[in-house]
């Protein structure tokens, strides 16, 4: 009983210190690199997110599972999980594929709202959680910006 115990009292405090054990450890960037749908006989489609990670940090991020989802004009539109994920090299670079499926319903409110208004771009948003193992925070990562929806050549 001692000895559980004094295991949880030692896990305990590794994790609440976890950030010390890799002193000066930087966020990794992450840029979405490509978005396409899967050909496939569904009524809602599959894309698939290619993601590009840099590690400007001195060990290898062991990447054990990663969430994340895509907003247009605040609707999440997109979401999902993987678990099958590389490891990414101290200073180096990797690329990571995701597949996600729509969120029906929040399509459709999107797709009204978008018909009921003459703008010519869309807010998006996308946000992912990278998990490198339980004795570590999880890393946050957010991207927003612009998507023109017209034509310019």
């Amino acid at each position: 009983m001692k000895r559980q115990l004094l295991w949880l009292v030692v896990l305990v405090f590794l994790s609440s210190c976890s950030p010390l054990l890799l002193p000066g450890f930087e966020t990794p960037t992450v840029n979405v690199s490509s978005v396409t749908i899967l050909p496939g006989d569904e009524i809602v489609p599959i894309f698939e997110i290619g993601l590009h990670v840099f590690n400007p940090n001195r060990v290898a991020l062991k990447l054990q599972g990663l969430s994340y989802q895509v907003a247009l004009e605040g609707h999440q539109v997109l979401f999902g999980v993987a678990n099958q994920l590389p490891t990414i090299d101290a200073y180096g670079e990797g690329d990571v594929v995701l597949q996600a499926r729509p969120n029906l319903f929040s399509t459709i409110k999107l797709f009204g709202e978008l018909l009921s208004r003459s703008h010519d771009t869309v807010n998006y948003t996308f946000a992912a959680s990278l998990d490198i193992g339980v004795l570590f925070p999880k890393i946050k990562v957010t991207k927003s910006g612009v998507i023109s929806l017209s034509d310019q050549e």
